[in-house]
């Protein structure tokens, strides 16, 4: 535990993941009173042999942990994406061949609402983004109890009170369930949780290669899924590479030399000889969204409130974006000598985030649905959208901004500004 603990805390917040720190950060600075309750020790999570994932993060996005002076630290970990190519892919070779006349290209300089210079997004290793939100949640002193579970919540008439598998007791006036989509809080609240499976798992390690990668993110979307070529730091990049669940166990289990022919095969010679740096993980993948995103005096955050497949690196950003949101809300909530647990507030964050959230996670389950397929027709009633799509600047602009988390009704966070 960090800091000494306050006798009144305004905000539980359940799961010390990248969306529950970064809320930590936001609300300590509109002056709230945070606890963080974290499972996994951080000497765990901070390994790096825990998560092998990169993630997309959203030019908007990045604007908020700018606002809460974390962003240069970040920035230092960070690639540039100032490109994206989509293709319907070959097999084999998705990667090596030229690609078809229907293809989408998203460049930086298209979009209007940037300040600067700012990409498209930014690739981000996982472990590197944990380290500084974690070590800055450190030097602010904010109270973190790890390792540490909630086993229980009970609405003691206008305050929450949490117990703690360690046996301790903490009362709030909101709790925000940050813990994932298997979120413990969600389910004894009898939130409604509509979930299902892809029959997909990823299988993702990072490589090397020989020539420059240029910034530019590939997406190949293949029969049996996507496979996806994303630029990191030091000219090497994060593969995430879509199989049915079976053959992508069979990925990660066999060994190095034969997988990285099965590999070479499917990316190709493009940018010279390639070199796996990384371990091989596997994360099944699926959909799950919330059927409320609150109840009662607890509040659904990122996963807990959506899970999404991803395709189009939207997920951790649906988090961020729901992090702006509620720190806004809680915040002037705050100021006003509202009780941050009442409906009246938590009303304001649900119908902030609410469309967004469902609608994205039904886009992005049509295009699983749509791009994972071999079906000749569905196909070239595909190809021929996407060549469409590629000719309308206007709606590839729309797009693009977003993705980049600048669309709609902004929260201050996304805009680079504190509450």
């Amino acid at each position: 535990m960090m800091g000494a603990m306050d006798t009144h805390l305004d905000v539980i917040i359940a799961g010390g993941g990248m969306a529950g720190m970064t809320l930590a950060l936001a609300l300590q600075s509109g002056g709230l009173q945070v606890a963080v309750v974290e499972r996994q020790p951080y000497a765990e999570q901070l390994d790096i042999g825990f998560d092998g994932r990169a993630s997309a993060i959203a030019y908007a996005c990045f604007r908020q942990w700018n606002a809460l002076g974390v962003g240069p630290a970040i920035a230092g970990h960070a690639c540039r994406m100032d490109e994206i190519m989509v293709t319907d892919g070959h097999l084999p070779g998705a990667a090596s061949r030229r690609p078809l006349p229907f293809f989408l290209n998203f460049k930086a300089g298209e979009i209007s609402d940037r300040t600067g210079d700012e990409p498209l997004g930014y690739m981000v290793e996982n472990r590197h983004m944990r380290h500084v939100l974690y070590q800055a949640m450190k030097d602010r002193h904010i109270n973190l109890i790890v390792p540490a579970g909630v086993v229980d919540m009970r609405d003691t008439g206008g305050m929450a009170e949490v117990t703690l598998d360690t046996g301790q007791v903490l009362k709030a006036s909101l709790v925000v369930s940050a813990e994932g989509r298997r979120s413990r809080l969600r389910d004894k609240a009898g939130i409604g949780y509509i979930n299902w499976d892809y029959d997909q798992s990823a299988v993702v390690t990072t490589v090397q290669m020989e020539r420059p990668h240029g910034n530019i993110a590939y997406e190949h979307f293949l029969p049996s899924g996507p496979f996806a070529i994303l630029p990191l730091t030091e000219n090497r990049a994060c593969i995430v590479w879509s199989e049915k669940h079976a053959q992508a166990k069979a990925l990660v289990a066999m060994g190095d030399g034969l997988f990285y022919d099965h590999f070479i095969s499917r990316f190709g010679e493009f940018l010279g000889d390639v070199t796996i740096v990384g371990e091989r993980f596997l994360y099944p993948l699926g959909l799950g969204l919330a059927e409320e995103m609150y109840r009662g005096r607890l509040a659904l955050l990122g996963d807990s409130a959506h899970g999404i497949h991803p395709i189009a690196g939207q997920g951790l950003n649906l988090g961020l974006k729901d992090v702006a949101a509620l720190a806004e809300v809680l915040i002037e909530a705050a100021r006003l000598g509202e009780d941050l647990g009442s409906e009246l507030v938590l009303e304001r964050y649900a119908r902030w985030r609410r469309f967004d959230n469902v609608s994205t996670s039904v886009i992005m389950d049509g295009f699983v649905r749509l791009f994972s397929n071999g079906n000749p027709l569905l196909r070239t009633a595909r190809d021929v959208g996407m060549g469409l799509f590629n000719r309308v600047p206007g709606l590839r602009q729309f797009v693009m901004e977003d993705a980049g988390a600048a669309t709609g009704d902004m929260p201050k966070l996304l805009r680079g500004e504190l509450v």
